[in-house]
């Protein structure tokens, strides 16, 4: 992908780093067949960050869920086992499968269910890169001079039930004495002499020692060379590790994560740990991270304006998926959902309605842009799809959207606070969540819940009305000049195509006066109601708050602009072309869709067709804001390439004229206007 591409984002593109960055954490085909759960992992492990090697002991207690034969467990294919002991530490046998990144260990005396043992893993590979990463085409553990990082979903060590099986940990990492390393848990330091193994340069090490004896989901390990920042603000240990380019950017990301941190402790109480590790992550591997006391961002997320969304995500994954985790890959949205959700409440909290509003607006779209199997049957995806996670992520998200309308803002806050207490520490299944949400309501939910856990699709509201002016009583003598006129009835319907639909959707009615809300219980496709009003009524808007999940024109559009960017993001430009023009059949004035058809075609380098897109899209609606100045940089760019300067310069001079600077445009056009653009030798 050209690095234009990569810079000039919309906010949907937040919505696809998200489905990408999702897929890793899901349990794999391996991890379904799983009959075994691991208690507890002891491992060390030796890093040469010059040759990207890894060098490692894993000792995996585990228990058997029923009677084994055979222990499987997940391994990255860029690591080779070299011997497999058994608790006496007698040889085993192992195979490797790389079709599902692997390694069955055939137990011979089979293991009853309920029995307890434990393997010795030793291995070592080189990771550098996502060439055979258990997730394809993500780097998910690299080792390299600069930094180090070994997320728990690289299965860098033998993983059994990822995101499911809770365990506890010891791990060490020995490292170059120069480099810090960053994991979760009480952590202790031990210098070592310079060593005398081979491939070890003869360099002084470091030991990082993290014990993690909450059962949960440790095993992330970053490792590099990282400026430190601290905060015990609001009694919070926070540390933040940035890159030194980065680091005149630590106060104000330590600011916001103690403003994050304590802001979800309101809403759903203290974590498991007090102690959070805010690290960068290079900008080769996923948007963001997390892990017990871990909040990792990738580098080039790390800007003068603050994430403050991507680092709430990662932050509140503290409570949901560190603290309370799914029992289920079907409740897997107990985790990413609820994270989400989590996000976009603090951005009503630091931004406003206004803020929450656009943050719904963006669930929206995620949540109907593959909205093809219930969420309660999310398992039947392919859990490497962007379906399952368009499902567990936005539409999980959206339906605790529309929870809190149902049960007002103090018994949603009291709902989620009692689940996060009740299964902290615990898994939790989406009939936990839904007890106690009918606790709260005071009666069953099953209307709600099977509208939108157990069943796909969305309303589209339509509304007709009709007014009628309300008479007052007859009177002989002349009317008063304060008497009030008599007012206005407006009779009407509310229409959708669901048959078993069942919500309550606000009314806002604008009128001469006082504009009036009326919350209306709407039950299958057509639904009266009769609303008296002491103003002429001008407009009726349905759901004005967006309040309920609705596949509106907008969110059409919007949905087949995601598919088509997660299409383009994998490689397939012909899939994405064909949303792209499905999003402008929805609206032929759409700047949006005239810009994305554009970049198709500038990848392609069909640069006469990209340029008609482009200047359609300056000549369309303008939403997004940010199309036009992008779309005048990326036309210098081809007039460049093809070599009219003079046009070139024009383009930049207009897109700096635009004054947005949005995904750092006027720096992009500045630069460019000093020296012409050259296109790339090769693609990316």
């Amino acid at each position: 992908m050209q690095i234009s591409l990569r810079r000039t984002q919309s906010v949907l593109s937040c919505c696809v780093s998200l489905l990408v960055f999702a897929l890793l954490a899901l349990p794999s085909r391996a991890a379904e067949k799983a009959r075994l759960r691991v208690d507890d992992y002891q491992i060390e492990a030796e890093l040469a960050p010059h040759l990207h090697q890894i060098s490692a002991r894993a000792k995996v207690k585990f228990t058997a869920l029923q009677d084994l034969n055979t222990a499987i467990f997940e391994l990255h294919n860029d690591l080779r086992v070299t011997r497999v002991l058994d608790e006496k530490n007698q040889p085993l046998s192992a195979e490797r499968v790389t079709q599902d990144s692997t390694i069955r260990v055939p137990l011979p005396s089979g293991l009853a269910r309920d029995a307890t043992t434990t393997l010795t893993f030793e291995y070592e590979g080189r990771l550098e890169s996502a060439d055979d990463s258990p997730v394809p085409g993500l780097k998910l553990a690299a080792i390299g001079d600069d930094t180090s990082y070994l997320l728990y979903a690289g299965r860098w060590f033998p993983v059994s039930g990822f995101g499911l099986n809770r365990f506890t940990s010891t791990i060490s990492v020995t490292v170059p004495a120069h480099m810090l390393a960053i994991g979760s848990g009480k952590v202790t330091v031990t210098d070592n002499p310079p060593s005398t193994k081979p491939n070890s340069n003869g360099l002084p090490t470091k030991t990082f020692t993290f014990v993690d004896s909450k059962p949960s989901f440790p095993g992330t390990i970053v490792a590099g060379i990282f400026q430190e920042y601290k905060s015990d603000e609001a009694g919070l240990d926070l540390h933040v590790f940035f890159k030194p380019d980065h680091q005149k950017f630590a106060p104000e990301y330590t600011t916001t994560a103690v403003q994050e941190f304590t802001y979800f402790i309101t809403l759903y109480g203290t974590p498991l740990s007090s102690r959070l590790n805010v690290v960068e992550l290079p900008g080769d591997t996923v948007p963001y991270a997390w892990a017990p006391e871990i909040a990792a961002l990738a580098g080039p997320s790390i800007t003068e304006k603050t994430n403050y969304r991507l680092l709430a995500n990662a932050i509140a994954h503290q409570w949901w998926g560190v603290s309370v985790s799914p029992a289920t890959k079907d409740d897997w949205w107990l985790t990413d959902g609820f994270s989400r959700y989590s996000e976009a409440m603090y951005v009503e909290n630091a931004a406003g309605t206004a803020g929450l509003e656009e943050a719904v607006k963006d669930m929206s779209v995620g949540a109907l842009a593959y909205d093809t199997v219930p969420l309660s049957s999310a398992s039947k995806l392919d859990p490497f799809s962007t379906e399952f996670q368009s499902l567990v992520t936005d539409k999980g998200a959206m339906i605790l959207h529309m929870l809190r309308w149902v049960l007002g803002e103090d018994k949603y806050n009291k709902t989620m606070r009692e689940f996060a207490e009740t299964y902290a520490g615990k898994s939790a299944t989406m009939d936990d969540f839904r007890t106690i949400a009918e606790k709260y309501y005071g009666d069953q939910l099953t209307w709600f819940f099977s509208q939108w856990l157990d069943s796909t699709g969305a309303p589209e509201f339509k509304v007709k009305y009709t007014t009628y002016r309300l008479g007052g009583p007859q009177s002989v003598a002349p009317p008063s000049k304060d008497a009030r006129p008599p007012g206005f009835r407006v009779t009407g319907e509310i229409s959708q195509d669901l048959d078993l639909f069942r919500m309550p959707v606000d009314l806002r009615i604008e009128t001469d006066g006082k504009t009036e809300d009326k919350k209306i219980e709407v039950v299958g496709t057509n639904s009266a109601f009769s609303i008296e009003t002491f103003g002429r009524p001008r407009r009726i808007a349905v759901d004005p708050d967006h309040h309920v999940l609705t596949n509106s024109s907008d969110v059409k559009l919007r949905s087949s602009i995601l598919r088509g960017m997660a299409m383009q993001q994998q490689g397939d430009l012909s899939g994405a072309l064909a949303e792209f023009n499905k999003a402008l059949d929805l609206n032929k004035n759409s700047s949006f869709a005239q810009y994305r058809i554009a970049e198709v075609f500038f990848l392609q380098r069909n640069y006469q067709s990209a340029a008609n897109s482009y200047r359609a899209s300056i000549n369309g609606d303008g939403e997004p804001r940010w199309t036009e100045v992008w779309s005048h940089i990326q036309l210098g760019k081809i007039f460049d390439i093809t070599g009219q300067r003079e046009r070139a310069i024009n383009e930049y001079r207009q897109a700096i004229q635009t004054n947005d600077d949005t995904f750092s445009a006027l720096e992009e056009a500045r630069k460019y206007l000093q020296k012409p653009f050259e296109r790339p030798k090769s693609k990316e």
